[in-house]
């Protein structure tokens, strides 16, 4: 029970860093869009990931922190969110039932309780849709991975660069890169053939998602899907990634000179009114990055998609001089808000002297709220 305590509470932490997380990123995202750095793709792609890895590690960071104060060198330092509201509360910060409050303070303790043990049907309901969407995720997950091994065995080994394996197939109609073990391998649609600068730009697409590490993070992102489908911060989280890797993408490409702009996009035009017919291998098959994909949702909408941002950017974006120093000067306090936050949100380790008075002041009033009753009680006899 203890082990399963700690799953869960490492998963809820999980999930509330995110949601705040995501929302220190568009924070920051936003104050870089006011400095003039809207096309930085690349070092707010980094940004992001940083953040990620930062709430994974988040656990070690919770241990850190426990270590550091049991050992004494942060033994004055406490920033536990639950006990700093605590604390304002007996200090007359807000007017609220003792009662109501404890409840309030105590409220992940007693859910965390009835989910462990399965207790009340709020909670049986909770463990039920989540084991029901995590099956249906991990399925999903499991046959999209054997579609894409099926796509990639099956093609036609073309040619090899060091690890990277470029694949012919006749079962897709969009080039995308995925990895193995070892190996990464490109796939290229065999009608893109006869297509010279489309198959250039693919190649030259894709070995850049190698490079950057996009196919790795795709993995993770990827892999974590099902147990976070309840989060709307993790879409998001995810969806921004796919977004930022693409334009980052794009730029690299282009500023190497090899390919003009005119050629870039008219071959994403061209891939992309191929996604419009129906390509159930491609909708399944992931972890993967393709060149481009045609977003329905949107392209028969009033905002064109995405396809139209990237374009929009290809012609517009200009590349920001000391990338790093501003990846730099950014992670800093984001890393520190996220450290900050994972600590914050911790549960108390143990009855902190706030903590007792409010257990006393809790106390103090249902006494009160006793001896009131009986004394009415005497008075109606």
């Amino acid at each position: 029970m203890i082990a399963g305590e700690a799953l869960l509470d490492v998963f809820i932490d999980a999930n509330i860093l995110f949601l705040l997380g995501y929302a220190f990123w568009l924070a920051v995202r936003a104050g870089m869009n006011g400095f003039g750095l809207r096309y930085a793709y690349g070092t707010q792609l980094r940004l992001l990931n940083a953040v990620f890895a930062a709430i994974v590690c988040a656990p070690f960071i919770a241990l850190g922190y426990d270590t550091l104060q049991q050992s004494g060198m942060a033994q004055n330092v406490n920033v536990n969110l639950s006990d700093m509201v605590v604390s304002y509360y007996l200090n007359g910060g807000f007017e609220m039932k003792s009662s109501s409050f404890e409840g309030l303070v105590l409220a992940r303790d007693t859910f965390m309780l009835n989910v462990l043990h399965g207790d009340g049907i709020a909670a049986r309901t909770v463990i039920a849709f989540f084991l029901v969407g995590l099956v249906i995720g991990l399925v999903r997950l499991t046959y999209s991975v054997f579609c894409l091994c099926r796509i990639v065995v099956s093609g036609y080994a073309w040619r090899s660069v060091g690890r990277i394996r470029i694949r012919v197939s006749d079962r897709t109609l969009v080039p995308f890169s995925t990895r193995g073990w070892r190996n990464y391998y490109v796939v290229i649609p065999s009608q893109m053939l006869s297509k010279e600068q489309e198959l250039k730009v693919a190649l030259a697409h894709e070995f850049q998602h190698i490079r950057q590490g996009d196919l790795e993070w795709e993995v993770v992102l990827e892999a974590l899907k099902p147990f976070f489908f309840l989060n709307p911060a993790y879409r998001l989280w995810k969806r921004q990634v796919e977004h930022l890797r693409e334009l980052n993408c794009d730029s690299e490409v282009l500023s190497q000179g090899r390919i003009n702009i005119s050629t870039y996009c008219d071959s994403l035009l061209s891939v992309c009114q191929r996604t419009l017919r129906k390509d159930r291998a491609m909708v399944l098959a992931v972890p993967k990055v393709t060149l481009v994909t045609a977003d329905r949702s949107s392209l028969f909408g009033g905002n064109g998609g995405f396809l139209k941002h990237r374009i929009q950017s290809i012609l517009d974006a200009r590349r920001p001089a000391h990338q790093r120093l501003v990846f730099m000067a950014m992670a800093v306090p984001l890393l520190a808000a996220v450290t900050i936050t994972t600590i914050a949100i911790q549960r108390p380790g143990d009855w902190s002297q706030d903590r007792l008075m409010l257990s006393t002041v809790v106390n103090l009033d249902r006494l009160d709220e006793i001896n009131r009753l009986s004394t009415f009680g005497r008075l109606r006899n």
